[in-house]
């Protein structure tokens, strides 16, 4: 009698277990907000510190890294947008997941595992808002809806699995809105959810919503050290790129100022945008024309036109990032929901005279990465371990307790966010870069980080090697590649970085057979 009494006593349990509220569920499994941005420079986050920490504050963004940790060296596999997509989403490299350039009418496979797969099989309910730049339609999520393409900042359409429609108002604003809208509807579900929230912002032409247009227009802001960068003491990559503020940054398209009508995405402006547009931008054109500038002056001009568009474009997404944080507190959700925060890569804010990214430079390979997780993260920690957009797969199945498939090449970061890195955490990482000819023209190359050194050879196009020390050398201006103090660096570099080609199974033939395949798409361009 006492048996069946006690049987009946577990299964009575178990079953108000199984049927109790969704906070008792949920703490078995978080949530997970996955916040991503184009092309955010981790310069341009105040918590990073920096020239523009007080010019150009992001509140918000800053709020996950006091309530979580901050990593001060996260870097990609390859910096440039799809094929960090491609990486985040497979935890693979470009040359085992098929996307290794944006140009030459690339497409994810969808038909790969990918971790919002496994989320999925592992009883999460999945979606995704806003950029996607893949080119395939979405798979592994139960709800969908991003930007065709690279997508528009005013009035943009959006793709769902019923076709493309076309909203009014600002690209930041919309995507804030529709993630809000996806976490209503989820919030009362017994499953727990994974939401990536993919902004185009700040991505050129940096066109600021109405809300951020004369944000920084009256602000000055401090130039890097290196704006007027002349490449001495570095190889041809460096000099032939084409991706100057000086020579390549257009005075229409990039900053605005436009002789007669308006060009790219801001030509879908309304007409109320368009005069709210106009009252901003009218007298920095007056000026402009007025002032006839030119050499340096001319530089200057260009520079902090393009920091006031950039950062008041970062602006609204750190609006949307506050916007998040506070509906999952108003909601309940806050305890057991991570935030993550990250780009697909970092950006030159003028550090060598240069914007965009592509180089395995420090500007451009670091990407920001901040992580909350309410329970777990000591508030405020940062970690300068070598992490990776490799790892975010793995670290995002480890986060909901699920195994890591055994093809997936990162490792799970959830010991380092718990304070307990392990003794044989990476000491170095293997970077590759394929696209060329093409935008920016910046030469194919790879090579090895470590904390210290940087180990580079561009390939095929040239046969140069550069070597950097970062402790001597922050901002990688002297190739010490030559440099006999230097050469028992070098060949331990040189090992290492061969080790590394093997371990992620990267060689010499499959570089050769993706640069033939690619040089008769990508030799039309500049």
């Amino acid at each position: 009698m006492q048996i069946l009494f006690l049987v009946l006593f577990v299964v009575c349990f178990s079953s108000c277990r199984t049927s109790g509220s969704k906070e008792k569920t949920k703490t078995i499994k978080p949530n997970i907000v996955f916040i991503f941005s184009d092309d955010h420079a981790y310069q341009a986050i105040s918590a990073y510190g920096g020239r523009l920490k007080d010019e150009a504050p992001t509140p918000n963004i800053d709020r996950i890294a006091d309530e979580g940790m901050l990593f001060n060296r996260c870097v990609v596999t390859n910096s440039i947008c799809g094929p960090s997509r491609a990486t985040i989403i497979s935890g693979k490299y470009g040359h085992l997941n098929g996307f290794v350039s944006n140009e030459g009418g690339t497409q994810f496979d969808g038909s790969q595992l990918t971790f919002p797969k496994v989320l999925q099989q592992g009883g999460y309910h999945t979606g995704i808002i806003g950029k996607w730049h893949l080119g395939s339609e979405p798979t592994g999520f139960d709800y969908w809806e991003v930007l065709p393409g690279q997508g528009f900042y005013y009035n943009p359409k959006f793709r769902t699995v019923d076709g493309i429609h076309e909203e009014t108002g600002y690209v930041t604003d919309i995507i804030t809105d529709k993630a809000i809208a996806y976490l209503d509807s989820v919030r009362t579900s017994d499953e727990p959810f994974m939401l990536m929230v993919q902004h185009k912002a700040p991505h050129r032409e940096w066109e600021p919503g109405p809300n951020e247009l004369s944000l920084y227009k009256d602000v000055t802001f401090s130039e890097p050290e290196t704006l007027f960068d002349t490449y001495e003491g570095r190889g041809s990559a460096a000099k032939e790129q084409d991706m100057t503020i000086d020579l390549t940054m257009r005075m229409d398209r990039d900053l605005k100022m436009f002789e007669n009508e308006k060009l790219g995405t801001t030509a879908r402006l309304n007409k109320e945008q368009e005069k709210a547009w106009d009252k901003v931008y009218d007298p920095i054109i007056k000026y402009y024309r007025e002032a006839d500038l030119s050499g340096n002056d001319l530089v200057r001009f260009k520079y902090q036109r393009y920091m006031q568009d950039y950062l008041a474009c970062i602006a609204g997404v750190d609006k949307s990032v506050g916007k998040i944080l506070n509906y999952l507190k108003e909601i309940g959700l806050d305890k057991n929901t991570i935030v993550v925060y990250s780009s697909d890569q970092g950006f030159y804010l003028g550090e060598h005279g240069w914007f965009d990214k592509r180089f395995m430079y420090e500007e451009s390979l670091r990407t920001p990465l901040l992580v909350k997780w309410p329970g777990v993260i000591s508030p405020g920690t940062q970690s300068d371990d070598i992490v990776s957009n490799l790892d975010f797969a793995e670290t995002f199945l480890d986060m909901a307790g699920l195994n890591i498939p055994q093809q997936m090449q990162g490792e799970s970061f959830v010991p380092i966010l718990k304070g307990e890195t392990p003794a044989d955490w990476r000491k170095e990482f293997y970077y590759h870069y394929y696209e060329y000819p093409s935008w920016h023209m910046v030469k194919r190359h790879y090579g090895i980080t470590t904390d210290r050194y940087k180990l580079i050879h561009f390939y095929y196009d040239v046969d140069e090697w550069e070597l950097f020390d970062l402790k001597e050398d922050p901002h990688e201006m002297n190739n010490v590649y030559n440099d006999e103090k230097y050469a028992d660096v070098k060949a331990d570099l040189h090992e290492r970085l061969i080790k590394l080609r093997e371990k992620y199974k990267d060689s010499e033939e499959l570089t050769q057979d993706y640069l033939q395949k690619s040089l008769k798409t990508l030799k039309h361009l500049k």
